[in-house]
């Protein structure tokens, strides 16, 4: 058996479909497994063992010239299954160009005639968290092909290796970067690519900054994308003991790599703040407009204020981002301490 899956195309959402690819491989264990997905997904599954291999592809101005190159990297590749994890119409075209006998995805975007094998989105979708949505799919695919229905009883575990080696040079890049290895280490994901709603103010980011610095003596830096470069600027000028900017010097897998040998991230609702815990980092996420039910990072704790309007799901607050002014860097300094330390009860 030779199967491709097609991945999905956020930071979050990739972390998020590692329990439905363990169990496929745990269904599937002696198939080839080969995962279809963009170029920085390699920073997630670099060091995966559920996976045999890593095709990647970059979009291009042109949908329909990438459909059909896309499925020309495929269609010669012979594959017997392909797995849908994303509801875009553009991808199950290419898995139909690519003619892969079996086609399994959701009835989503109007694709379904793309489809040998269409899955309903699950009546609780918007309750579970999305883990679920993913493992469900691969839940129908084994009672499709077994009989059996373990996979419906799985809780999600998300977790994916970082090599020693890759750990090794994280130390090196982070000591070549002024941070004393020897203290504490607290990284703020300050920013965010999708939605400016998502994010704490700066100044809350600088005052948490300057307290973790100043009553902890431990490093902070700041990371992110070159995207997000702005919002850290802008903490680094309020800040008046001054962080470390990473903040677009790494890549996806060397970004993972750090967060693993660091003792805490503090982060909005964003892909750093999934691959964090994943990776064994103690992860606090500070939630505003969106949905902890459904996309809160697994293992991490959230602090959020219920306010009338949340969650709103919008990128932009079109009021005063209440749900996020209400969060003191107060508060989020006495959740720290009280991580770093082991101090919850």
């Amino acid at each position: 058996m030779k199967i491709v899956v097609r991945g999905t195309n956020w930071v979050g959402d990739a972390v998020m479909q590692i329990p439905a690819l363990r169990e496929l491989r745990r269904i599937f264990p002696s198939a080839e497994i080969a995962l279809y997905t963009r170029s920085w997904a390699r920073g997630i599954y670099e060091d995966a063992d559920f996976i045999n291999e890593i095709i990647t592809f970059e979009k291009s101005e042109s949908k329909i010239k990438d459909a059909f190159a896309q499925a020309k990297i495929l269609r010669h590749r012979n594959f017997d299954l392909c797995v849908l994890f994303p509801n875009s119409f553009e991808s199950a075209v290419v898995a139909k160009l690519a003619r892969v006998p079996r086609r399994f995805g959701y009835a989503k975007d109007g694709r379904s005639f793309l489809l040998t094998d269409t899955i309903e989105i699950p009546e609780w979708k918007n309750r579970r968290h999305e883990a679920f949505y993913y493992l469900n799919l691969v839940a129908e695919i084994e009672m499709e092909f077994f009989g059996t229905a373990t996979v419906a009883n799985v809780e999600p575990r998300i977790n994916f290796k970082i090599s020693d080696e890759r750990k090794t040079e994280a130390r090196k890049f982070l000591a070549a970067s002024g941070v004393d290895l020897s203290a504490k280490t607290i990284a703020l994901g300050v920013g965010s690519t999708n939605s400016r709603a998502k994010r704490w103010q700066a100044e809350s980011y600088a005052k948490l900054n300057d307290r973790l610095q100043e009553e902890l003596n431990a490093n902070v830096v700041l990371v992110g994308t070159k995207d997000e470069l702005d919002v850290s600027e802008k903490v680094f000028a309020m800040a008046e003991i001054k962080p470390t900017i990473l903040t677009g010097v790494t890549d996806l897998a060397e970004v993972a790599a750090i967060l693993s040998v660091i003792d805490l991230l503090v982060s909005n609702d964003t892909g750093l703040a999934h691959i964090a815990p994943a990776v064994g980092t103690k992860t606090i996420v500070i939630f505003g407009p969106t949905n902890e039910r459904t996309t809160q990072p697994i293992g991490s704790e959230i602090i959020r204020r219920n306010v009338e309007c949340s969650p709103c799901m919008l990128r932009d607050c079109p009021i005063d981002h209440r749900c996020m002014t209400r969060i003191p860097a107060d508060e989020v300094f006495s959740k720290a301490v009280q991580i770093i330390y082991d101090k919850i009860s």
